[in-house]
């Protein structure tokens, strides 16, 4: 038996340490088979991600076993496993891939048919769901469900991390920063010198400037509607802290948008200087739209691009951060707001849908790289 947490309703009233999604239960958890690993999982990190499937924005299957961002150390693995080994360190990665259809050939794996309908359904990518509580199946989130002692994944849910990368960083290497970093250095095509706003300064978004800022942007802004998260950031050393009211306009070359609401990606398209992108990595609710001045947007050479788990190559990309880590130029660990357990994930999400932390950690294992 293991422990997870258990999303058992969507939608309920705030706050949630009241109405109680989320529960900690004893589950049984299958054998790892064919390509799948067995995980013992170490830190995981509290994303928007999971939030809008505690809210019901991002509607899943239920009973769930949320969590999508970890880290932790291989205990098992199938007989078709060739990409890790027993006692591998690895980050999770919310997006698997098949290796074998259309659209994995030709976005890297990040846009694999197979795996975009078990991430709906909340099954691993071969569809098979391996949580059961007494006989009834737990289904998973995004193929991970890192809010658990342990989990099962496809192999290609993970990454292999070097021992020496503490466990904390490797958890949130697998999405806010690849997800933040990508839409910089990849979809955003960051040139050194240039100018970057970001908006919203949540785990993804702070992840953003940071990568900005170690790829040589001349100046870096972050740009939120709280005044409490703008003022946990002035002490991260970005250049300019400003509510959307405040902002300059037409001044970046690059804009992140990573709040996940429309007025948000409206706004930051004004903030763009001729020939600027605006990078959208926010996940609104679906029947969210937006109105775009059609003029400025063509006369003006402006652009707009989605970006899904950094729209590049996710090992080569998660050594490039690790290198930049190493080096001291992308602290990671300031992304870090507070350490919790998986009894305090209810409390976890009301502080986060309060915008006043960064990045929780629930610390499931020991933490440490023994």
């Amino acid at each position: 038996m293991i422990k997870a947490a258990v999303l058992i309703e969507e939608g309920l009233n705030r706050p949630y340490s009241d109405s109680q999604p989320l529960q900690v239960l004893p589950l049984e958890l299958g054998k790892a088979e064919g390509r799948n690993v067995k995980v013992r999982v170490e830190v995981a990190g509290v994303c928007h991600s999971d939030l809008s499937v505690v809210n019901g924005s991002r509607s899943r299957p239920r009973p769930m076993a949320i969590g999508h961002e970890g880290s932790g150390v291989v205990v098992e693995i199938g007989d078709e496993v060739s990409t890790v080994e027993i006692g591998d360190h690895v980050a999770f990665t919310f997006q698997p891939h098949c290796g074998e259809c259309d659209l994995c050939v030709v976005s890297n794996g990040e846009r694999c048919r197979p795996a975009l309908t078990a991430n709906e359904n909340g099954t691993l990518i071969d569809g098979s769901t391996v949580f059961t509580d007494g006989e009834k199946p737990v289904h998973h989130h995004s193929g991970v469900s890192a809010f658990a002692q342990q989990t099962i994944v496809h192999e290609s849910s993970v990454v292999v991390i070097d021992d020496d990368v503490p466990f904390e960083i490797g958890a949130v290497l697998g999405c806010a920063v690849t997800t933040g970093g990508g839409a910089v250095k990849n979809a955003g095509r960051l040139q050194p010198g240039e100018v970057v706003a970001i908006v919203g300064a949540g785990g993804v978004g702070v992840s953003a400037g940071l990568v900005a800022r170690a790829l040589g942007a001349s100046r870096v802004d972050i740009v939120d509607l709280s005044e409490e998260k703008r003022q946990m950031v002035k002490e991260l050393g970005f250049d300019g802290v400003f509510s959307p009211d405040d902002v300059p306009e037409n001044e970046y070359d690059v804009v992140v948008e990573a709040a996940g609401v429309a007025p948000a990606l409206e706004n930051a398209l004004k903030l763009l200087r001729p020939g600027g992108r605006v990078v959208s990595v926010g996940l609104p609710h679906p029947s969210s739209t937006i109105s775009v001045n059609y003029l400025d947007l063509v006369f003006k050479n402006k652009s707009i691009v989605g970006s899904y788990h950094g729209s590049g190559n996710l090992l080569e990309d998660i050594e490039t951060y690790i290198q930049l880590w190493r080096e001291g130029v992308l602290p990671l660990e300031k992304l870090i707001s507070r350490r919790l357990k998986l009894e305090d994930l209810n409390d976890a999400f009301d502080r986060l849908t309060d915008a006043t932390v960064i990045r929780q950690l629930v610390m499931i294992g020991n933490g440490t790289n023994d």
